[in-house]
C-alpha cells in the first residue's frame, strides 16, 4: 500500500498514474469496484466539494466498511486523481475530430472543457495540484496538440497558443463556476444573485466615485439579459479574438523572411 507520507517524499513524482500497485490477494466485497467508487466519489465531490469527501463518508455512501475501498485504492489522493481523469472523459473527443480544421476543434474542446469545469466546481483547484496523466487527461492533451500543430506555428510558439487559449478558459470556467457555486449556496439564482450584488455596491455612495469608470460596462451588462447569457456571449467573443489572434501570428510567421 502507498501512505500519503511515502508520496510527500517525491511530490514530483507522486501520482497513482506512476505508481506499481501491488495486486489484492483475496477478493473485495461483492459488486464494488474502482469505477463505482470513483463514480461516487465525483457525485459527493460536486454536491458537497472536497470538504464533504472521506473515506468513511464514501464508505457510507456506497453501504462498505471503510477499509473495503482499500481493496481498490490506497489513498483518498488515488479517488480525487480517479476522478479528475474520470471528468476529462467528459469532452467529447468524437465531436471534436468531426469538427474539421483547427479553429473549429479548438472551440469544441474550449467549450466541452468550460462545461466540464462549470458542471464540476471542484475540479479546477484539484487539477492544478496533480500531474493530469490519465488517460482521459492525456486524450484531451492530444487533440488540443493536434488542433494547435495544425496552425502553422512553428514547435516553439505552439505551447504559448495553447496557453492562451486553455488558461483563459481555466480561468474563465473556474470563475463561472465559483459564481455559480455561491449564488446556489445563496438559495438564489444567478441573475438574482447578480442583480443583488451590483445593487450592494452600485448603491453605497462610498464606490460611486471608483466605479465611474466602469459605469457604462455595467449598465450594459444590466440591460444585456440573464447571466447565463452574459456568460456565454463573452466567452465566445473573448474564444474568437484568440483565435483570431493565433490566425495573424501564424501569418506573420509564414511570412518572416527565412534567416
Amino acid at each position: 500500500m502507498v501512505k500519503a507520507a511515502d508520496r510527500a517524499k517525491n511530490p514530483a513524482r507522486s501520482s497513482v498514474w506512476l505508481e506499481q500497485r501491488a495486486p489484492r490477494t483475496g477478493g473485495g466485497p461483492a459488486g464494488l469496484d474502482r469505477e463505482r467508487i470513483v463514480t461516487t466519489a465525483i457525485r459527493m465531490l460536486d454536491e458537497e466539494g472536497l470538504a464533504g469527501l472521506s473515506m468513511r463518508k464514501l464508505a457510507t455512501e456506497l453501504g462498505v466498511t471503510a477499509m473495503s475501498l482499500y481493496w481498490y485504492v490506497d489513498t483518498k489522493d488515488d479517488i480525487i486523481e480517479f476522478a479528475v481523469d474520470s471528468v476529462y472523459g467528459e469532452i467529447d473527443l468524437a465531436a471534436v475530430d468531426a469538427a474539421g480544421g483547427w479553429q473549429d476543434r479548438v472551440r469544441v474542446l474550449a467549450l466541452d472543457y468550460r462545461r466540464m469545469l462549470v458542471r464540476h466546481p471542484w475540479m479546477s483547484p484539484l487539477a492544478g495540484q496533480y500531474l493530469n496523466i490519465g488517460p482521459h487527461a492525456i486524450a484531451v492533451g492530444g487533440k488540443i496538440q493536434e488542433a494547435v500543430r495544425d496552425t502553422g506555428l512553428s514547435v516553439n510558439r505552439q505551447p504559448s497558443a495553447m496557453s492562451a487559449v486553455f488558461q483563459f478558459v481555466y480561468g474563465y470556467g473556474t470563475i463561472e463556476s465559483q459564481f455559480e457555486r455561491r449564488a446556489a449556496e445563496a438559495g438564489m439564482s444567478q441573475d438574482a444573485f447578480y442583480g443583488e450584488a451590483v445593487s450592494a455596491f452600485r448603491d453605497d455612495p462610498n464606490f460611486v466615485e471608483a466605479l465611474e469608470p466602469m459605469a457604462e460596462i455595467l449598465d450594459e451588462r444590466a440591460s444585456h439579459g440573464s447571466v447565463s447569457a452574459i456568460w456565454d456571449r463573452d466567452f465566445d467573443y473573448a474564444l474568437d479574438v484568440l483565435v483570431a489572434g493565433i490566425e495573424v501570428m501564424a501569418a506573420r510567421e509564414a511570412n518572416l523572411p527565412e534567416a
